[in-house]
């Protein structure tokens, strides 16, 4: 035995082959350990399948890739949110209606009251993650379950949206922001594009269509694509290589556990509460800047669509484990299928069909793999 060794108190003898407490894991069962397994796998077929029966129909165009793109980065973005909290061991279901109640308080400051639009949207934010706070702050306080409190807030914030755009307007549909936001340094941030030169010279070239006059079809990459991967990436980041997302795993896993060795939980899950108000605000924000107008109904069923994403991705509803990524690719197959649908001419009311069967799917492939990991342990 060298000094070095001597020194440390350690033997450099290798552990025997046939060592119990090395366990050989095959590459299969640390695939299937992977909570984004299913919604990859799940987005690989999805691909496949309308790559065979709407190639020719223009799915697959520059501009039908951007349809797609959207449709998934406007469910992504708040799937995100949702994602993380489920992982917490809670529900937000008051995230729908959260999209209409952060439309309208971004629309009826700019266009009523004469706020300059980013002050409007500022003043979105606030509300949003105030309700937020009070959410959660009812749920660890009083112990009740959040599944219930959130959808408290559903029809609270949905009563709300409605009752003081009536009073305050005597409307329920807004419009006019368009016009105000033209110019508006933060407006721009969630109702502009990035890229358009590089989409112009793409265009130019050839490279993709363009109109008779020579402006190509695509002019950018629209701001809600860009919000879906930059909050993606910041969230798996946080997840996976910080404490808070070690403090995330640990709330929702066992939370008892977790506090008695020091982990806040009730902070976390406020904080995480907070989050998901601002992933909708986000939400909200770029739809509002996008078509110019905002109204009393919008969100609507998006708090469930989330979940599913968010259980496609591979959380489990009893929280404990999950992964960003998986929610990532969950909202894309969304956005995949409920625009393949259109281009390829099958009625509009099967996505819905889609939507329940991909979730008993993705209930059932997670508690699969939950036994088949417990049972590796």
């Amino acid at each position: 035995m060298s000094v070095k060794e001597a020194e440390s108190g350690t033997d450099s003898k290798p552990l025997a082959p046939g060592d119990e407490r090395v366990r050989k894991v095959s590459t299969l069962n640390r695939m299937l350990s992977r909570p984004e397994l299913g919604s990859v796998s799940g987005a690989i077929l999805v691909f496949a399948f309308f790559a065979l029966v709407a190639w020719d129909s223009g799915m697959f165009n520059a501009d039908g890739v951007v349809n797609w793109t959207v449709v998934s980065a406007q469910l992504g973005i708040i799937a995100v949110g949702a994602c993380l909290l489920m992982i917490a061991g809670e529900f937000d279901l008051s995230i729908g209606s959260m999209i209409g109640f952060a439309g309208m308080m971004i629309a009826i400051p700019a266009v009523y009251w004469g706020w300059p639009v980013w002050a409007a949207i500022l003043f979105a934010f606030v509300g949003a993650m105030a309700v937020g706070f009070i959410n959660g702050y009812i749920v660890v306080r009083t112990g009740l379950p959040s599944f219930i409190v959130s959808l408290a807030f559903l029809f609270i914030l949905r009563g709300l949206t409605i009752a003081l755009s009536i009073a305050l307007t005597n409307k329920t549909i807004i419009s006019g922001v368009g016009n105000l936001a033209e110019g508006d340094w933060l407006a721009a941030m969630f109702g502009g594009e990035i890229g358009t030169g590089l989409f112009n010279w793409l265009g130019s070239v050839g490279w993709i269509e363009t109109y008779s006059d020579g402006t190509p079809v695509v002019t950018g990459i629209p701001m809600v694509v860009v919000w879906w991967f930059l909050l993606t990436a910041v969230c798996s980041f946080v997840l996976l290589r910080t404490r808070f997302g070690n403090w995330i795993f640990a709330s929702g896993g066992d939370a008892n556990a977790a506090k008695n060795v020091g982990v806040p939980t009730d902070r976390v899950k406020i904080l995480l509460f907070m989050f998901t108000a601002f992933c909708a605000t986000v939400f909200a924000a770029c739809q509002v800047l996008e078509f110019g107008s905002a109204a009393a109904d919008r969100g609507l069923l998006k708090e469930f669509e989330a979940i599913i994403a968010a259980v496609i991705g591979g959380a489990l509803l009893t929280g404990g484990y999950g992964s960003v990524i998986g929610a990532f690719f969950g909202a894309l197959i969304f956005g995949v299928v409920q625009m393949g649908i259109f281009f390829t001419g099958v009625d509009s009311d099967w996505f819905r069909v889609f939507l329940g069967v991909m979730l008993l799917i993705a209930v059932l492939f997670n508690n699969f793999i939950r036994k088949k990991v417990t049972s590796a342990r």
